[in-house]
């Protein structure tokens, strides 16, 4: 029977995801380079991942709904320092959306086999879950309330390109990071003891 509390073990893991997300959309500040056409290249995708794959469904959806909300309220952690609910608006904000949803889902898949394959499948699907909500509300927002020209769902897919690229080279990353700690600490940690 899973318990309805988390410990502060949990909530400060939770946290300390929300803090890798916030410096994760900021990376081009310390390094500058990380820009492809005048867009940063962020690893929130990453951690967004990790999250899920680490901290496990329920965990890792509150962690991603925790930063979402912060920086809606307010605080400056989304990409570029932006946050307040302005961003609502941005072209961006369906891929922020998109952590909370793919971080339920990695981790449910992986709650269900700790096996290498699952990591990368399931980080696989988390990316799939990410673009496709991102990339969706990126087309929503420059054909109905975002300044600009309206363009087609596939030219919104085919901008994406490059991002893409990265975000899959990444989830990998993840999925081998994220199997080797729970491999080696993980399993013995409370966040699998409480599971």
């Amino acid at each position: 029977m899973k318990r309805s509390r988390w410990s502060a073990y949990e909530i400060t893991i939770g946290a300390l995801f929300v803090a890798l997300m916030a410096i994760g959309a900021n990376i081009t500040s310390f390094v500058p380079f990380l820009m492809i056409l005048g867009v940063p290249l962020t690893l929130q995708t990453f951690f967004a991942v990790l999250s899920g794959l680490i901290l496990g469904s329920r965990l890792g959806f509150f962690s991603m709904l925790v930063y979402m909300v912060l920086g809606l309220i307010g605080a400056p952690i989304f990409a570029g320092f932006s946050g307040g609910p302005a961003v609502l608006f941005k072209t961006s904000f369906g891929f922020i959306l998109s952590y909370i949803v793919l971080a339920f889902i990695a981790g449910k898949l992986v709650e269900s086999s700790r096996k290498i394959s699952m990591y990368i499948t399931a980080a696989f699907i988390g990316v799939a879950v990410n673009y496709i909500i991102g990339v969706t509300w990126f087309y929503a927002a420059l054909n109905f309330w975002a300044p600009g020209d309206p363009i087609s769902y596939t030219l919104a897919w085919t901008s994406m390109g490059p991002f893409l690229i990265k975000d899959v080279a990444i989830c990998i990353l993840a999925a081998l990071f994220a199997h080797r700690l729970e491999r080696t600490v993980l399993h013995r940690t409370q966040l699998r003891q409480a599971a």
